[in-house]
């Protein structure tokens, strides 16, 4: 078990400002780890992929789950602060909204890879919400979600901080303060 207390995720159901936060944080002078599955999305479209949420979705969980994996091993030597845009547990939470056998790899991944305990989970925002060529899920899909991820993090021995529905510059100074 690799244990990086200076690792945190930073998660949300889908639309609720997630990026514009981590963005906030980079100009801070914090690290901050791209979101895997956006990136996915974009090869797989390009390249004419299958793996995409709409498509083959086991194949879009596996990848999502190697490069999240790869994101942690990358950085494990790191002793400073990391802000992670979503995690290994995120994989997990995406095959229980899919109604998926959680597999060995996956299992052993999420108690392999550990990272602080504290995860800042963002809540689903009416007001900010919206689709785009990437993002098709609808509203309930983000409520939906966010319940789904925090019951997977609190289930993976996690503590799931809500972030409140603040400004940008608000947010991230809570999630700053939260650090301490």
């Amino acid at each position: 078990m690799i244990v990086k207390n200076n690792f945190y995720i930073i998660t949300r159901g889908p639309g609720a400002g997630k990026t514009t936060l981590l963005n906030e944080l980079r100009k801070n002078g914090y690290n901050c780890v791209p979101e895997t599955a956006r990136n996915i999305i974009k090869e797989q479209v390009e390249a004419g992929g299958r793996a995409l949420p709409w498509d083959d979705t086991r194949a879009y969980s596996d990848l999502m789950l190697s490069r999240s994996v790869q994101d942690f091993i990358n950085l494990k030597d790191r002793e400073d602060i990391y802000f992670f845009d979503r995690g290994i547990p995120d994989t997990y939470g995406y095959e229980v909204l899919m109604g998926f056998d959680i597999g060995g790899v996956l299992k052993n991944a999420v108690e392999q890879y550990r990272y602080n305990p504290l995860v800042f989970i963002l809540p689903p925002w009416k007001g900010i919400y919206e689709t785009d060529s990437e993002r098709k899920q609808d509203f309930q899909t983000a409520i939906d979600t966010y319940k789904v991820m925090v019951d997977v993090y609190k289930n993976l021995g996690y503590i799931p901080v809500e972030v409140p529905l603040l400004t940008v510059s608000e947010r991230a100074a809570f999630v700053i303060r939260e650090l301490k």
